[in-house]
């Protein structure tokens, strides 16, 4: 068989990188819908720490440059970002402990804290972008769109001081329990942070229901209760029953 050397293997697609743009405020803007807020969390997936929740009103005139899904960022490029968008963009934190995600479920608590960040903006927005399939509640008109921290400029601003906020404060976590290194895997379940929690047990800011920290906490109270003298051990009995 002869070849034609002018058909060649087809080459690889080149990936197509798409960043977040400011399309979707700006047309609401042009009909004089304003504030138009970005909505985001960070944290739902680790097993200790809260779930943090950012909603971002972006200046249209004053736009940090960069901006873009949080997971896509370094570390570094997203602490710049995160000052530039405190210094030129009104914003609004809200946190849901390991206390509320044990008893609404990590889904309600993150709606719920990105309904409060919502609520905690300086200006009630009129329409708010969420990020995910599911709509939060506010007053707002409220669009959820899937993926949208790396669609919509907004999203990807409170996707940023969401995992900033959230970042830092388990930094701070790590200071009032040590040895877990909060401070290093930011409570994700990494293999540094499992073997610290199947010799100390679960700290107060651990999520209970957790499947690993549940596990963890059933291993570490039957090794106590092997390690106890035998008259302790009914005591024992009397706390893991409970």
């Amino acid at each position: 068989m002869i070849r034609d050397e002018k058909k060649k293997a087809p080459a690889k697609l080149r990936k197509i990188v798409v960043a977040p743009s400011f399309t979707r405020e700006r047309a609401l803007l042009k009909k004089g819908i304003w504030p138009v807020a970005g909505c985001d969390e960070a944290g739902r997936g680790p097993l200790a720490g809260p779930v943090v929740a950012a909603a971002v009103v972006l200046d249209p005139n004053n736009i940090p440059k960069g901006l873009d899904d949080s997971k896509k960022l370094t570390e570094s490029k997203r602490e710049a970002l995160f000052e530039e968008i405190c210094a030129t963009a009104s914003f609004g934190v809200a946190y849901a402990s390991p206390g509320r995600i044990d008893r609404d479920n990590i889904l309600r608590a993150s709606l719920w804290a990105l309904a409060r960040a919502v609520a905690a903006l300086p200006d009630a927005p009129k329409h708010v972008f969420v990020d995910g399939r599911d709509r939060i509640d506010t007053t707002a008109d409220c669009e959820a769109v899937i993926g949208g921290d790396a669609l919509v400029l907004s999203i990807a601003a409170a996707s940023i001081i969401a995992k900033v906020s959230r970042d830092r404060l388990m930094c701070r976590l790590a200071e009032d329990c040590p040895g877990y290194g909060f401070e290093v895997h930011k409570g994700y379940g990494v293999p540094q942070h499992m073997a610290a929690l199947n010799e100390l047990g679960p700290s107060i800011h651990h999520r209970s229901l957790f499947a690993p920290v549940a596990a963890a906490r059933a291993r570490h109270q039957a090794s106590a209760r092997a390690a106890a003298p035998i008259e302790t051990q009914a005591i024992l009995d009397i706390e893991i029953s409970a």
